[in-house]
């Protein structure tokens, strides 16, 4: 890997964790502050889903990471067709993304989730729900229409056996 590749690379992890593990969890625990809402649960029932969301999460935010570096030969920051790390070069459908077509979404989300549940906070739960939906719809609109220009009939199987956000692991999955 050359050097400007390599500072491809960093600034884009650089950009998506500043994004996603620094200003993301920063606002939405400024938004469980705002007027909190409690959750119905326990202190000891929200820290054991919170703990499981959280510990599945990021450790699919993690393993997709590493998948899209050493099998797509690429990153994962690009957003509104700007790359900031490398586009993969081949289609990853193993690993995470053998289960989801979108891990690292869903593993941010768990995580984001799980600290919604910790700091007892429906309103950021609810806010969270609407974003998720919002991250449907950009995904259908931007990402999927790059991938399948990117990697064509390839792409078009891999979206009909692979569900787009929540994991599917039973059931019809690829190989």
């Amino acid at each position: 890997m050359n050097v400007r590749m390599l500072a491809r690379h960093l600034a884009g992890y650089l950009t998506g964790l500043s994004i996603f593990a620094g200003a993301a969890p920063y606002g939405l625990y400024k938004l469980s502050t705002f007027h909190p809402i409690p959750l119905p649960a326990g202190p000891s029932a929200r820290l054991a889903v919170a703990l499981v969301l959280g510990i599945v999460g990021g450790l699919f935010a993690l393993w997709s990471n590493a998948a899209l570096l050493i099998r797509g030969e690429g990153g994962p920051t690009d957003a509104f067709n700007v790359a900031i790390s490398p586009r993969t070069k081949h289609l990853v459908v193993s690993g995470p993304y053998r289960y989801s077509r979108n891990p690292m979404v869903f593993g941010a989300f768990s995580v984001y989730f799980a600290l919604a549940v910790y700091w007892n906070s429906a309103q950021t739960l609810a806010a969270l729900a609407l974003l998720l939906a919002a991250a449907k719809f950009y995904l259908k609109a931007t990402e999927e229409k790059r991938l399948l220009k990117d990697f064509g009939t390839e792409y078009l199987e891999y979206r009909e056996n692979t569900p787009m956000i929540l994991p599917r692991f039973a059931g019809k999955s690829r190989k």
